[in-house]
């Protein structure tokens, strides 16, 4: 059963523009032209946004291909699916690489077992708003925020995985 989701370069620097087409290419097993637009917040950079279809697991493998470069601001998305969930990534410079689950409405959902670590490992209300903070990536969204607004009504490509 195929799923979807979209691929968010916000920032890369424009000679690797082709290297993230390729990238996606390879993942994908089809060709891949991206429209890629000047990033307003980051002088000099590009950033370009496609929509994909695939089996379940693309996203993942969409997030591990383009975190080889590790000057570029990225998200990568995957509906929900019969048998799979959904899931979210984020990739910033000086953070790493975030992985949530995610439902059908696209927030991220933390299970119960991952709520109770939480609740027994923090010893104070200012404890566990930092480790609920940081299990729901805000530090991440945070960084991206102004990269998100600055794609406002950017063009979208829509790429479709071959097998």
């Amino acid at each position: 059963m195929p799923t979807r989701g979209v691929v968010y370069v916000h920032s890369t620097p424009l000679a690797v523009c082709s290297h993230v087409e390729w990238a996606i290419a390879r993942v994908l097993a089809a060709p891949v032209n991206l429209q890629w637009t000047a990033q307003p917040v980051d002088t000099g950079a590009r950033r370009a946004e496609c929509g994909w279809t695939g089996r379940p697991g693309t996203g993942a493998e969409l997030a591990a291909a383009l975190r080889q470069w590790p000057m570029i601001r990225f998200e990568v998305t995957e509906e929900p699916s019969a048998g799979a969930d959904g899931e979210r990534f984020m990739y910033v410079p000086a953070r790493g690489l975030f992985r949530a689950t995610v439902g059908a409405a696209g927030d991220i959902q933390l299970g119960e077992d991952r709520l109770r670590a939480l609740m027994a490992g923090s010893r104070a209300p200012e404890a566990l708003a930092h480790a609920l903070d940081k299990a729901l990536g805000t530090a991440w969204d945070t960084d991206l925020e102004p990269y998100r607004y600055a794609g406002d009504g950017a063009p979208v490509t829509l790429l479709t995985r071959v097998g």
